[in-house]
């Protein structure tokens, strides 16, 4: 996510709609219950203009994520615990690119892939973003709350306990 591709390289794509939404939520889920932040605040803190974080909390106000108060201790908030909001959620609710436009992103001159009957490629990219969905489950909003390094230490337990919990053990 931060940094530039050349720092931080993990082989998966997340868009800049994706981490944005992600980071404003993040913010929101710092504030207690009775604290709220305006459009600009999380705007200046995130460093993206007024204008794409008035979209992102669209977007997720939408969705239920977040809740909206007017007036002049209004602002957003989270709309549930941050306990309660799992990334797959999230990523779902910003993601403008689902598997199945997948296919229709790769038909070269074609309207329609050559391969739509029967394709030896869709099984591997629908399982890739299952396994991608099921860690995003995995992970709540409150656990993206701290440091860096606190955040790490806490999804490499998660990573621990499924590999414990696995058919195979962890084992390959």
């Amino acid at each position: 996510m931060c940094g530039s591709p050349k720092e931080f390289e993990t082989g998966v794509k997340v868009s800049a709609q994706e981490e944005y939404g992600l980071r404003c939520l993040v913010q929101l889920a710092h504030l207690s219950a009775s604290e709220s932040l305006t459009l600009s605040e999380i705007a200046r803190r995130e460093g993206i203009s007024v204008a794409n974080a008035g979209k992102l909390l669209w977007i997720l106000n939408k969705a239920g994520l977040v809740q909206s108060t007017r007036g002049t201790r209004g602002g957003y908030q989270l709309a549930r615990p941050a306990s309660e909001i799992r990334l797959s959620e999230v990523i779902k609710v910003l993601d403008a690119d689902e598997v199945e436009s997948h296919c229709k992103s790769y038909t070269g001159v074609l309207e329609v892939c050559v391969h739509t009957s029967d394709c030896g490629i869709r099984p591997v990219i629908q399982g890739l973003h299952e396994i991608v969905q099921n860690a995003l489950s995995e992970v709540t909003l409150a656990q993206l709350v701290g440091t860096e390094q606190s955040v790490d230490a806490t999804l490499h337990q998660i990573q621990k306990l499924q590999s414990r919990l696995s058919p195979t053990g962890g084992s390959a």
